[in-house]
C-alpha cells in the first residue's frame, strides 16, 4: 500500500503512511489506516481527491494495471 499510494499521481504529494490495523488469515480480511497530510481547505478537495471511492479507486487502479 506504501508504494501504491505514494506512487500516485493524484495522493502521493499528500500520503504520509499505511499500516495494518487487523488481519485475519481465516477469512483473507485485512482492515488497514491510511495517514493523509492535507493541505488547508481547498474548494471541493475533501469532496473529491479525499473521497474514500477516488482512494479505493486508486488502490484498484493499481490492481488492475498488475494484471
Amino acid at each position: 500500500l506504501t508504494d501504491v499510494y505514494s506512487s500516485s499521481p493524484a495522493l502521493g504529494r499528500y500520503f504520509r503512511s499505511a499500516q495494518v490495523v487487523y488481519y485475519s488469515n481465516a477469512s483473507s480480511t485485512v482492515f488497514y489506516q491510511l495517514e493523509f497530510s492535507v493541505p488547508p481547505s481547498t474548494e471541493g478537495f475533501m469532496e473529491h481527491t479525499m473521497n474514500p471511492d477516488f482512494i479505493r479507486n486508486v488502490l484498484r487502479q493499481n490492481i488492475y494495471d498488475e494484471d
